[in-house]
């Protein structure tokens, strides 16, 4: 898994505008959770798709990223948590053990 690390609020804006012409996948980890870590580890037995972005947020460190995302993204703030953001918005999220690898994959190269 290739990922991009997300540590500045100010990327959020680069990511929305990103996603018109590539999905982008934001995963929220916190590095103190158990589940976090075994999502995490789940995630990276996989190859990043070269047509997607995926971005890290450590969001223990990050915590206003997060509350942004939250805010941005209009999603409840969860941990571990994934997005899935195309034309600015995000079109899907999940939390805990219902992360898969292939779901996410499957929602990013939705055409609709």
């Amino acid at each position: 898994m290739n990922w991009i690390e997300l540590n500045s609020v100010d990327e959020l804006e680069v990511i929305k505008q990103k996603s018109f012409t590539t999905p982008q996948v934001i995963f929220k980890h916190s590095t103190r959770c158990s589940i976090s870590s075994m999502a995490l580890s789940r995630l990276e037995k996989n190859e990043s798709p070269a047509n997607i972005d995926f971005y890290y947020l450590d969001l223990i460190t990050n915590r206003d990223i997060s509350n942004k995302i939250s805010e941005d993204f209009n999603v409840q703030h969860q941990s571990p948590q994934i997005l899935v953001i195309k034309n600015g918005k995000c079109v899907f999220d999940e939390s805990h053990s219902s992360i898969y690898f292939d779901e996410i994959v499957e929602e990013a190269l939705k055409t609709s």
